[in-house]
């Protein structure tokens, strides 16, 4: 049988053999991933043979011209991914600077992969190099859109195609042209492998790839020309968030520049950004609360000063049927003017020492050869339990260890008497804490943060942008200092205080003096013109007074002033007034 089919029949075994072997050798490939056939317009990514480069090694790119078209409408070579989490990127620079950009991406079963490409990069100190994006086109499971300063491409599992435009790609710089365009960025999710190719109507002088995290400057994992002198590139093992930014330097004028760049310098640092607008949005709401609790907490005041209140009974009547004053809530001269304006200021002192002649603790004596021009604070009992700390301090810095003073010779040393009358105020629980201190403190903290808010626009301005926050640091810190001194916030019983003063100054502006019995009118006058002072009411109050008979009580004038003539106190008491004014104030 041999012989009669010999040399055929060896023949057709050899075949088979043959055969069963190229079956065998199929079975052992890789089975790969299913997807779907690239668009037909899209040819095959062909990539060279041999080994890449060691990692780092960008070659040699000494490319020629490529002399005919590289693909069916001349766009550069696009493959198929292979692998899940994989990109091919096809890009190509056209004649009027634009750069086409075809991205195939493979998306793993049930996930989804999501980039954020930066419109905006820096391009130096003071500018921004700007893109657009346009003629976008998805073809499988995907969406895209152009979100402020970002190109947002959001895919879901399986291959995926997407197409578009690029504006601002392309430079002049120095004699040459660069196409800069950051291939892969915001991805995340790891990109396990992503391949690209470039072409453009002139060979390229020299390329820059560089792969990363923004602003570093490790190389890719290969840029190299194929032997069709397309540009492609390699990288394996991108992490989520990082870049691979591509910079290809081709000859002048090979096509239209069209890159735009934008300063950053200090006029636009002040533009409205999205990180200045919430910066902006925060101190609103900052400074809108604090007026809300502000005004919480000045609420009662506010009731307590808005209502009507009418004229408070202060005229007591005592054995024997004498009539005498009583201030409300034994309050005296100083502590009303503190609570009243929040501060202690000369009035409040002043008060204090007519309080303390009229309580006959001193007196005062007019001298020199005109009467009512000059005066003298005389000693007549020394202080005892009866006073105040605040009133112990006035009367030590008034009259020391001499038994009379001259107004002429008066240094009073009022940061003293402050402190003894705010400690005093804060005591009797009118206010939480002292008033000067609570006006200090927030006016300290508004200047400081104004200071901060300058100093952060400067630097803001030359550096990052978004300066509209430290102007916000500024307007916050301003009106923090200017709002300090409605901080102090009186305690409720300071509240009903000022009530009950308010029900106090309208006796003084409504009280008839002849209603008062004859005998008592100077004591009444007396006891309550300390009151009238440091609420202002001075010459109203005394001018009820004018036909005061001060023999009526039985002891000649009045017992606290020594005048020659009584008949004209009114007028010598309100000179008396701004003598010591003006000697308290040096």
């Amino acid at each position: 049988m041999l012989a009669k089919w010999g040399i055929p029949a060896a023949a057709l075994a050899a075949c088979a053999l043959v055969g069963l072997a190229s079956g065998a050798g199929a079975e052992e490939q890789p089975t790969l991933p299913s997807v779907p056939a690239p668009p037909s317009a899209v040819p095959t990514l062909k990539w060279p043979s041999g080994n890449p480069p060691p990692s780092g090694d960008l070659g040699d790119l000494k490319p020629t011209k490529p002399s005919e078209p590289t693909s069916a409408g001349n766009r550069p070579p696009i493959g198929r991914p292979l692998l899940p989490e994989s990109i091919n990127i096809a890009l190509k620079v056209e004649r009027d600077g634009s750069l086409s950009v075809t991205e195939q991406v493979f998306v793993q079963a049930r996930k989804t992969m999501t980039r954020h490409a930066p419109l905006r990069i820096q391009a130096g100190d003071d500018r921004d190099r700007v893109f657009s994006i346009r003629d976008v086109r998805v073809d499988g499971n995907g969406s895209t859109e152009v979100t402020g300063d970002q190109f947002v491409m959001t895919l879901g599992e399986g291959a995926t195609t997407v197409t578009y435009t690029v504006d601002g790609a392309v430079t002049d710089v120095a004699g040459h042209q660069e196409v800069r365009w950051q291939v892969a960025s915001g991805w995340d999710t790891k990109v396990r492998l992503l391949r690209a190719s470039f072409i453009a109507p002139d060979q390229p002088e020299s390329v820059v790839c560089l792969a990363g995290a923004f602003g570093s400057d490790s190389p890719c994992r290969s840029a190299l020309t194929d032997s069709s002198q397309v540009l492609r590139v390699v990288q394996e093992g991108l992490p989520a968030g990082e870049r691979v930014d591509l910079t290809v330097t081709l000859p002048a004028g090979t096509v239209g520049a069209n890159a735009r760049f934008d300063d950053i310098g200090t006029a636009s640092a002040f533009a409205l950004t999205t990180t200045s607008g919430v910066g902006l949005g925060a101190l609103v709401l900052l400074l809108i609360g604090g007026f809300v609790l502000l005004w919480l907490a000045r609420g009662r005041d506010a009731r307590a000063l808005a209502g009507d209140v009418g004229s408070v009974e202060l005229l007591m009547t005592g054995d024997g049927g004498r009539v005498a004053f009583a201030s409300p809530d034994g309050v005296l001269p100083g502590q009303v003017g503190t609570v009243v304006d929040e501060r202690v200021d000369v009035a409040d002192v002043t008060a204090t020492v007519v309080d303390l002649a009229v309580r006959n603790y001193l007196s005062v004596r007019e001298t020199g050869p005109t009467p009512g021009t000059e005066w003298v604070l005389v000693r007549r009992n020394p202080p005892d339990a009866a006073l105040t700390d605040y009133e112990r301090a006035v009367y030590q810095q008034v009259l020391g260890d001499a038994a009379e003073v001259p107004l002429t010779a008066l240094r009073v040393d009022l940061t003293v008497i402050r402190e003894a009358l705010y400690t005093d105020v804060v005591k009797r629980q009118w206010f939480v804490r002292r008033p000067d201190h609570d006006r200090s403190l927030w006016s300290l903290v508004g200047v400081l943060l104004a200071v901060v808010g300058v100093a952060a626009t400067v630097v803001l301005a030359l550096t990052v942008g978004h300066a509209l926050l430290g102007l916000a640091l500024v307007v916050g810190g301003l009106g923090l200092a200017l709002g300090a001194r409605l901080m102090p916030a009186r305690t409720k019983r300071g509240s009903v205080l000022v009530q009950q003063v308010r029900g106090l100054l309208n006796y003084l502006r409504t009280t008839d003096a002849a209603t008062i019995p004859a005998a008592d009118r100077e004591m009444v006058l007396s006891r309550s013109l300390p009151y009238a002072v440091v609420l202002g009411e001075v010459d109203g109050w005394v001018r009820g007074f004018t036909d005061l008979d001060s023999g009526a009580d039985g002891t000649p004038g009045i017992y606290w002033y020594e005048s020659g003539d009584s008949s004209e106190f009114p007028a010598r008491f309100a000179a008396f007034l701004l003598a010591l004014d003006s000697a308290l104030a040096r």
